[in-house]
This record gives structure tokens, sequence and C-alpha cells, in this order.
């Protein structure tokens, strides 16, 4: 059985195309909070996801940056030669389902706190961060 279900918050912008039969493809994804935290590791996960038909009509309209959601599906892995021909491995989530995880306005309210999706960090940090 090949089943997936998760809870996480949108990053970034959905991305929706339509195919030359004008069905719609939606490509997003999210941030799932590990259970475990280690020091120096990542504290979440970012898993792509994929939707088709009605269901990318749904992610085109309703989801958005820092939205908390649910994703039901099925785990679909691929590969593809990139420019400099080597193989690149891809692992996705075909979405059969969502879920609303959050109101309308708590949604609306923590992305008002933070309209660009970043926790605020202390500058007396910063030097300690793997990345800039």
């Amino acid at each position: 059985m090949n089943s997936w279900n998760g809870i996480g918050r949108v990053v970034g912008q959905v991305e929706t195309r339509y195919t030359s039969d004008n069905k719609a493809v939606s490509r997003f994804t999210i941030a799932v909070d590990r259970d475990f935290k280690r020091d120096g590791e990542p504290t979440a996960d970012f898993i792509r996801c994929v939707s088709f038909g009605k269901q990318a009509e749904f992610a085109e309209k309703y989801l958005k940056k820092g939205l908390k959601i649910g994703v039901t599906g099925r785990i679909q892995t691929g590969s593809y030669k990139d420019k400099d021909n080597k193989t690149v491995y891809t692992t996705d989530i075909i979405v059969e389902n969502y879920t609303f995880c959050q109101s309308k306005q708590e949604s609306e309210a923590a992305i008002k706190a933070d309209p660009e999706g970043f926790m605020q960090i202390d500058d007396s940090i910063a030097d300690e961060l793997p990345f800039v």
C-alpha cells in the first residue's frame, strides 16, 4: 500500500500550469516539522507535492504561503537527466486530498504577523547559522 499523510505549512506560492487538453497541474512544497530535534540538524522536512485536475484547481485557488494544511496522497519517485547529463532523483507526493488545519482567521493572523513567512531571530546568533 502506497499512502502518505502529513501536516505542514505551504512554502512559497503554488505553481499551476495547464496541459494541452486544459487540465490543471499544481506543484507546491510543504514544510513538515520533525518530531525529534537535534542540535545542528534541520527541524523540518520540505515535501514536494503535485496535484492534478480539480485538486490542482483547488490548490491554485485556496493554498497560500504559510497556510497549515494536511495532505493525503501517495509517494511517487522518478528521475531525469539534468543539463550536465547527471541523473537527478525525485520524490513527490501525488495529492489525493487536502485538509485545512487552521481556521481562515488564524491563517490570516499568522500571515499578518509575519508576512514574509520567516521566524524572527536575534542578531547575536546570526554568525552561528549555517546559511546567510
